[in-house]
């Protein structure tokens, strides 16, 4: 290993070379971010928090600090060293790390931990939602859209196993859109993607170029031209079927935001036609899985994948909290709280869009006419 200087750039491999005890890992990213996924071994301290909570590290220890790609960590480490610490910054950040480490899977260990340990909380309830709402039918060419995170990879491991016991004949094409990833986020997907077993098809689009400059509800717009161009690729490719990774967790999150920010009763259901590219329809085979049983799986196999590889994640805005949250973020931590007094709280929401009685709405939209309790109160 080289001659370290304080203050200075380490690389994944040299850090390797340092005895675990002489070292404290921090990792500078969001709350969310760090549960998402980080190094192991590595504590969190959230940039807009990094000031006031240097009690954590220790002057006689070497505390290697890294954010999403290694910008904002410098400053942190610059920082500290000023202030009399031993500091050095991760070269390249969680992203390198995460590039480096996913060559050590094997694809065995992933499909066979689908077939046995998550057989009954991620397989069977795959089948179970593509069985209950008619999700596959013969003959049907699903383009699996894959983001790079972790609830997209799964379900294409997913949809490979049920391929393997199919009952009839349907094809699927692995499709990647890059809507403008940077060079180590598209290797990330790749990397992934091959230690998995995952044959990709990828196209490329310009979404990000077009939705930086937007200040207004950048993430909505740029959800919308993502699902335009996967719709019209998989088209393309003589495809009738998109399939999205949304799972349980996803769903009631968006039967509370709806009700509480929208102010209407709506789901995420699990299969559309579309509207806008004739004889497609969007399926959600991932519907009955929870998220927590998704992170348990990613975790026993030690794999690692990108969280949001958009350009506001790429300039480390990731490593910052704030002080706005998102709303989707505000309802996960309503739900938990929910929780805490009544276990069942989930399953209830979930159930209240299957359990809606018409005779006691004020009113209600179907196909676009809205009815009204009202229109045939006097005739009953």
């Amino acid at each position: 290993m080289r001659h370290l200087v304080n203050g200075m750039d380490i690389t994944w491999k040299e850090l390797l070379e340092i005895p675990k005890h002489l070292y404290t890992l921090v990792d500078l990213r969001s709350r969310l971010s760090f549960e998402y996924g980080c190094i192991p071994g590595a504590v969190n301290i959230p940039y807009t928090e990094f000031e006031r909570n240097l009690n954590v590290l220790n002057k006689e220890n070497i505390n290697i600090i890294y954010c999403m790609n290694g910008v904002t960590s410098r400053e942190a480490v610059d920082y500290l060293v000023e202030q009399g610490f031993q500091a050095y910054n991760l070269e390249g950040g969680y992203q390198a790390w995460l590039v480096q480490a996913m060559g050590e899977i094997r694809i065995e260990q992933v499909e066979l931990s689908i077939r046995k340990k998550f057989h009954k909380t991620i397989f069977s309830k795959f089948a179970k939602a593509i069985k209950q709402y008619e999700l596959l039918k013969e003959g049907d060419k699903v383009a699996v859209c894959i983001s790079g995170g972790k609830d997209s990879m799964l379900m294409a491991k997913c949809f490979q196993e049920i391929q393997r016991h199919r009952q009839y004949p349907f094809e699927l094409l692995f499709l990647v859109m890059d809507p403008g990833y940077n060079s180590l986020n598209r290797k990330m997907i790749e990397n992934n993607a091959n230690i998995m077993g995952i044959p990709l098809y990828i196209f490329e689009t310009k979404i990000f170029d077009a939705v930086d400059q937007i200040e207004k509800s950048p993430c909505y717009l740029c959800a919308r031209m993502r699902r335009g161009y996967l719709y019209s690729k998989a088209k393309e490719l003589g495809c009738n079927k998109i399939a999205l990774g949304h799972h349980y967790d996803d769903v009631i999150e968006t039967i509370l935001m709806g009700m509480l920010y929208g102010g209407q009763v709506q789901t995420m259901m699990p299969k559309l036609h579309s509207t806008n590219f004739e004889g497609m329809e969007l399926i959600r085979p991932m519907y009955f899985v929870r998220e927590l049983d998704i992170k348990h799986w990613r975790d026993y196999n030690e794999l690692h994948f990108i969280q949001c590889a958009c350009h506001f994640t790429d300039t480390c805005t990731s490593c910052n909290d704030g002080d706005v949250k998102s709303k989707r973020q505000e309802i996960k931590q309503l739900i938990q709280q929910l929780k805490e007094k009544n276990p069942y709280v989930e399953s209830n929401i979930f159930k209240s869009v299957e359990n809606v009685n018409l005779s006691t709405i004020i009113a209600y939209k179907h196909g676009g006419e809205r009815h009204h309790f009202l229109d045939n109160y006097d005739l009953t």
